[in-house]
């Protein structure tokens, strides 16, 4: 990752309120929807691609047993763990496309990475084949159709849904989805969309919500609501699997 990229997520910046929402919402979303399940957390092993702004590693480490995350960036693990110097998360440094694990696993999470990597289909592929017999693979996505960028686009401000910002540039963004283009990969890739769901309906621009000061009681209702509404969500969240019954 190249040192623009790094500093964009180590520093404070508008869109941090987006990544606290999208990012605590999803992680926890993975939490209830394997409850459900009546999966025994604990005796689960899970793998998780990447840290980013370590958000969601606070959240899900604690609700598992045999937690491991990978990620190819020197920097961003050293500032994990200068940041959160308590935590006994496993990391592992890595490359995706150079990971070969000796088992298998239960749960595998890619929260918001595919919209980084040179070639999705085959980080989809390749880890399909480190899930368990039922294992289950979380994506994580951010929309290119959310209700959002739709009325930027309307207002003209974006020439393009999948136009890409300078955020999102400095982020190491190369591409938005839209769940039609999500399940043409998975279907290449091999898996199956079992569920997807929507995180976090965004009605208006990130500086207008700081402006209105939400709530957290608001910020988590329009997560609630939007659950049911993907394709207008500034992100969804797919739950796939390798099984074909």
């Amino acid at each position: 990752m190249v040192e623009q990229q790094v500093s964009t997520y180590a520093k404070e910046n508008i869109y941090d309120l987006d990544n606290r929402v999208i990012l605590r919402d999803y992680a926890e979303r993975i939490i209830v929807k394997l409850k459900e399940k009546g999966k025994d957390l604990k005796k689960l092993r899970v793998l998780d691609l990447g840290l980013g702004h370590g958000y969601s590693a606070k959240v899900l480490e604690p609700a598992f047993g045999d937690y491991t995350i990978l990620d190819g960036d020197p920097q961003i693990i050293e500032t994990f763990k200068k940041e959160h110097p308590d935590s006994g998360v496993r990391i592992i440094h890595t490359m995706f496309e150079d990971y070969c694990p000796e088992t298998t696993y239960d749960v595998i999470i890619m929260g918001f990475v595919l919209e980084h990597v040179d070639d999705p289909v085959c980080i989809l592929s390749r880890y399909r084949r480190f899930l368990k017999r039922g294992g289950v693979l979380y994506v994580a996505l951010p929309n290119a159709e959310a209700l959002n960028r739709r009325v930027g686009k309307a207002a003209g401000l974006l020439s393009d849904l999948k136009e890409l910002s300078e955020n999102d540039i400095g982020l190491g963004h190369r591409r938005y989805y839209d769940i039609a283009s999500f399940q043409k990969e998975c279907e290449e890739s091999g898996l199956l969309v079992r569920d997807i769901e929507g995180i976090f309906l965004k009605p208006v621009t990130t500086r207008q919500m700081l402006k209105l000061g939400f709530t957290d009681q608001i910020l988590r209702a329009f997560c609630e609501t939007g659950r049911e509404y993907p394709q207008l969500c500034l992100s969804f969240l797919a739950e796939t699997t390798a099984d074909t019954c």
